[in-house]
């Protein structure tokens, strides 16, 4: 099949192929008929029986400000959390490879070398303040932890990171708030589900050159079967 050059299936494309991991953003804020907009249109996502088995939490302003300090102590003091367990082990020598190349990239744009543990440490330190994004969604699965249904909550996600393109909202997943779980309970009330990862967003900082830093993907042949 040829490329598509043209009409709807052209622009989906495009804005499934544009949208990039962001990590510098500008201060200025989602207008809130925006951020309506798109979590509205990120609710029409897949599920099971659809179930719609998602909850989020938007945060923004005094609460997101709030949000990062209590992670940035939280930090400070060890305290780390997880809803779902977490080792390195989950990761095959093939997904160690391109996570590899991914982290040169970052740390090459950055100009952070391989062995500086203490600038790496201080860049973690300001993905727990949201890269300076003034929004940040965490994404809740069921308490249960089924995966089926947790794997609703990653169609859910994957809808709402491009609704967030198709309105010029930039967005980067991060996996590293869900480290700090029982803090972002607390800070925020939560009173169930389990923290999958959180979505920090809104305009972004067209002058870093962290934002222009583009990670390949593998060919179609390297992750795909067909049968006939």
């Amino acid at each position: 099949m040829g490329a598509v050059t043209s009409g709807l299936p052209a622009m989906a494309e495009r804005l499934i192929r544009d949208r990039h991991a962001t990590r510098a953003f500008l201060p200025d804020p989602v207008p809130d008929e925006t951020l309506r907009a798109i979590f509205d249109i990120a609710g029409a996502a897949p599920s099971n029986a659809n179930a719609q088995p998602w909850h989020v939490e938007v945060v923004s302003g005094v609460a997101r400000d709030n949000l990062a300090e209590a992670l940035i102590s939280a930090d400070r003091a060890g305290r780390r959390t997880v809803d779902f367990p977490y080792s390195e082990d989950i990761y095959t020598p093939v997904h160690q490879r391109r996570r590899a190349a991914f982290g040169a990239a970052i740390y090459a744009a950055l100009g952070i070398d391989r062995d500086a543990y203490d600038l790496r440490a201080a860049y973690d330190a300001k993905s727990l303040r949201f890269y300076d994004a003034p929004h940040v969604a965490l994404l809740y699965a069921p308490e249960s932890g089924d995966p089926r249904l947790t794997a609703d909550v990653g169609m859910y996600a994957q809808t709402l990171l491009l609704a967030m393109a198709a309105h010029g909202v930039a967005s980067c997943p991060q996996a590293l708030l869900s480290f700090y779980a029982d803090t972002v309970r607390e800070t925020l009330g939560v009173t169930d589900g389990k923290l999958l990862f959180g979505i920090s967003f809104g305009y972004a900082d067209p002058a870093a050159a962290i934002n222009a830093v583009t990670v390949g993907r593998e060919p179609l042949g390297e992750t795909t079967r067909f049968h006939r």
